[in-house]
């Protein structure tokens, strides 16, 4: 009975210590979810989430990885310093048409797993062309096209220090009240 009762308290504690702590506790997202709009077919579209340290200590980005192919992750490779802000990046390649919603699994250093998304319509090149000529139809802003590697991009946003995207790096941030919509509707 004592090696059962010895077991089970060595059992609680072992998994106390290495239980993982919530990253929501640490990093806070301007927006979990950005919507790319309608993109063109075959023209890769980056997305950008902005990570805010929330903690008391430096918080590491481990990966940020994609759950298929079509999208490519990339994030700060650096520490973020509290109160500091990091940038995850996410190109998706816009092959297939039709409605997307692909998701990233980004893992922070000590803390548990947590999901962004990315969302939107692939269109045919020639139903793009037919919306811009449109009257009636107002102007959307586009989003972003991949025009250089994503690790190229990143390096961007590490020499602004924790500000925003510029337009020498013209990526979609996402927005801190809503889900970013790139492309605005009547």
């Amino acid at each position: 009975m004592k090696k059962l009762l010895f077991a089970l308290t060595a059992l609680v504690l072992t998994t106390g210590i290495f239980a993982q702590k919530k990253s929501t506790d640490v990093a806070k997202f301007a927006s979990e979810t950005v919507d790319l709009g309608k993109i063109k077919q075959d023209n890769p579209t980056t997305a950008v989430f902005e990570v805010t340290n929330i903690g008391t200590e430096n918080l590491i980005i481990e990966q940020a990885t994609p759950t298929c192919g079509c999208t490519i992750g990339d994030y700060t490779k650096e520490p973020i310093a509290p109160g500091k802000v990091g940038y995850i990046k996410a190109t998706y390649n816009a092959k297939n048409i039709g409605m997307f919603e692909k998701r990233l699994n980004v893992k922070f250093a000590g803390y548990d797993m947590q999901n962004i998304t990315i969302k939107g319509e692939v269109i045919k090149n020639e139903d793009a062309a037919q919306a811009q000529k449109s009257p009636a139809a107002e102007p959307a802003v586009v989003a972003t096209p991949a025009t250089e590697p994503v690790k190229e991009e990143m390096s961007d946003a590490k020499n602004t220090k924790g500000k925003a995207p510029t337009k020498s790096n013209p990526a979609k941030k996402a927005s801190p009240s809503k889900t970013t919509n790139l492309n605005k509707k009547p």
